[in-house]
């Protein structure tokens, strides 16, 4: 008993020195400049260096040329910067129709370019991820093109892909995956790396790697029980399970289901409609709200707080050097600036 009370308190250090490390890790993702109260500290930098960390990397910008209605860099993936009302808005559509859409060493190199420039523009306020494919949103990675890769390409292929939908959870703004069609292996983590799922009902989705005797190798075993619970998320991976839109509501995989329309996107249309809604709020917020929980719920509650708390400490610091009277978008920017 009376070792078992001496080895508490070394037991109690380890694990603050853990939660230490983790909310310095998350303060320096979010400023430099964030001091926690107490013994968990960071080193202290002005608030515009810490900004600095959200401007355009080297070639953004080019790549990107304006704020123009359409940007086009392949067919097989259409970047749209939408204009007006939606300005803020970017839609990322998958245009492989001759192979449903698939994961492609070169669709995913498109796909990495395109995420690189938009992390680092203050401009994009929502990114939404469709297809231009009626009945399709993504079938996986491309089986033809694998087939043909000798067994040391197949490891390299994969880690692109699962780096590829990595960056697209790692995304600072709001994420929405409008699942109008077809979404299996890959194609169904490619949603889940999105903040936000809406489907059609009609749409069909599932990872269904299993059946090729593999395991979905693009975060679907990470991210799915995180969306729906351990239990269930094994049991359709273990069953290779397709879930039609109704009964991916049903289970949490998603936020909305439609009846799809004649046009074919009836989940397009909710997803733009949601980041609509987005626009209006503060962009900063924006960022470190999704910053604040997705760090948040990888650690322990005292944790998450002391998260959420570091977090909240940068937007003050942003509210104290902004002009109240100027409250416009641009205005925000240029204090990031």
């Amino acid at each position: 008993m009376a070792a078992a009370a001496a080895a508490a308190p070394g037991a109690l250090a380890i694990l603050q020195a853990r939660r230490a490390r983790l909310v310095a890790a998350c303060c320096a993702r979010l400023s430099p400049g964030w001091r926690l109260s107490g013994s968990w500290t960071v080193p202290r930098v002005d608030p515009a260096t810490w900004a600095r960390g959200w401007t355009p990397a080297a070639g953004g910008a080019a790549w990107r040329r304006g704020y123009s209605s359409e940007v086009k860099t392949e067919d097989e993936l259409r970047v749209r910067y939408l204009e007006e009302e939606n300005r803020g808005i970017v839609v990322l559509g998958i245009n492989r129709a001759y192979a449903k859409n698939s994961l492609s060493t070169n669709l995913i190199k498109m796909l990495s370019k395109a995420v690189d420039a938009l992390k680092s523009d203050k401009k994009v306020r929502t990114i939404i991820v469709r297809s231009e494919v009626p009945g399709i949103f993504c079938a996986g990675a491309d089986l033809k093109e694998r087939v043909k890769m000798n067994s040391s390409e197949v490891g390299p292929f994969v880690s692109k892909i699962r780096a590829v939908i990595n960056e697209i959870a790692n995304l600072p703004v709001p994420t929405i995956a409008a699942i109008d069609g077809l979404a299996l292996g890959g194609g169904l983590e490619l949603a889940l790396a999105c903040d936000i799922r809406v489907a059609a009902s009609s749409a069909k989705m599932g990872l269904v790697e299993t059946k090729l005797a593999i395991i979905p190798g693009g975060g679907g075993t990470q991210r799915l029980p995180r969306a729906i619970g351990m239990s269930l998320a094994k049991e359709l991976i273990f069953s290779a399970r397709v879930l039609d839109g109704q009964a991916a509501k049903a289970v949490g995989l998603i936020s909305h289901v439609l009846e799809q329309n004649q046009e074919g996107d009836a989940a397009y249309r909710k997803a733009l409609d949601l980041a609509r809604e987005f626009l209006p709020q503060g962009p900063v917020a924006m960022r470190v709200a999704k910053l604040a929980i997705n760090q948040g719920m990888e650690v322990d509650l005292v944790t998450g707080l002391a998260i959420e708390e570091a977090c909240y400490a940068q937007i003050h610091v942003c509210l104290s050097i902004w002009n109240p009277s100027d409250q416009s978008e641009e205005r925000v920017i240029h204090i990031l600036n």
